[in-house]
């Protein structure tokens, strides 16, 4: 099986609190990367390289780990990698 990775970039975050007014989890949606101002005439751009692979999508991760609520801003860019897994 092949190796494939992918470029997102996150688009939102939603913060989650339990009855208590707890923060209880996270909620990430991702999206592959495109460049909003357009791509240069030559095309070399790595964001350009990627979309044109992987043009749409969409990934949404439910976060319960407390360590890493926060860590993540709208605009950040990452790479993904997909490995199978045995």
């Amino acid at each position: 099986m092949a190796n494939m990775r992918a470029k997102f970039s996150v688009q939102s975050i939603g913060s989650f609190k339990d009855s208590d007014g707890n923060k209880s989890y996270e909620t990430l949606a991702m999206s592959p990367v495109c460049k909003s101002g357009g791509y240069p005439e030559d095309g070399l751009d790595e964001d350009n390289t990627f979309a044109k692979w992987s043009p749409s999508g969409s990934l949404s991760l439910t976060i319960t780990n407390p360590a890493l609520w926060d860590q993540f801003e709208p605009g950040q860019k990452f790479y993904l990698d997909f490995t199978e897994a045995e």
